[in-house]
């Protein structure tokens, strides 16, 4: 009797629908009832995939046809050995780049060598106006950032403008990041110097000598100071 109670028992615990095939049933007949809805969700997931997998195909090769054509027309500059001509040779196939790839890295990068181009060709106003465009698309970028502002700097001072010069100089001189900072300085000296502000000049100088020990400026500076002293 025990025998076949314990039977029957397990009999009953077989018999019930443990709650995981309860969930499972639910959700068959859930999906049953509601076989459009799921169809037309599915579909709509599969057409999401599609269309992203296509722009990021998009996007990968036109980053490589940018970065192709940036390529060439580097090479090409290098091949003119000669500024003006290089200029000349190249300031087309950038301005593609520019006009059909301006959202790509290649395109972005693409704009700073040719503002470079520019300035050693002396299209000043040109490279200004570059320099300036990828400033605004890097300026979260400290490094870049002041490489950027040092350009526009040294620009400035070639389109004789010291006013804007000490402007982009001076973010550099200010700002957290010591990347080209003692360039900056050195240029603030050059600047200040000019404009017969010696007391200005001589702080950037002494600025130079005591946060920059491995400036290449460091013994202009010292020079500088001495024959201030001295004279």
């Amino acid at each position: 009797m025990a025998e076949q109670r314990v039977s029957n028992e397990r009999r009953k615990e077989l018999e019930q629908i443990d709650p995981f095939q309860e969930n499972l049933l639910r959700t068959l007949v859930y999906g049953k009832e509601n076989k459009k809805q799921f169809l037309l969700i599915i579909g709509a997931i599969i057409v999401v995939i599609v269309i992203f997998s296509g722009i990021m195909f998009s996007f990968a090769k036109s980053e490589k046809v940018a970065s192709d054509l940036v390529a060439k027309a580097v090479i090409t500059y290098a091949k003119t050995n000669d500024p003006i001509k290089g200029f000349e040779a190249t300031k087309d196939a950038f301005e593609a780049v520019f006009t059909d790839y301006s959202n790509t890295s290649a395109g972005r990068m693409g704009k700073i060598k040719f503002a470079k181009i520019c300035f050693d060709a002396e299209k000043y106003d040109t490279a200004f106006e570059l320099y300036k465009e990828a400033l605004e698309m890097f300026k979260n970028e400290a490094g870049m950032k002041n490489f950027l502002l040092a350009s526009l700097g040294h620009v400035s001072q070639a389109r004789n403008d010291s006013d804007k010069a000490k402007y982009y100089f001076l973010q550099i001189e200010t700002g957290s990041s010591d990347l080209l900072k003692d360039e900056a300085r050195f240029a603030l000296a050059g600047l200040y110097e000019a404009s017969n502000d010696m007391e200005s000049s001589l702080k950037m100088y002494e600025k130079i000598i005591n946060d920059h020990e491995n400036s290449i400026y460091r013994g202009i500076a010292e020079s500088k100071i001495k024959d201030v002293k001295y004279n």
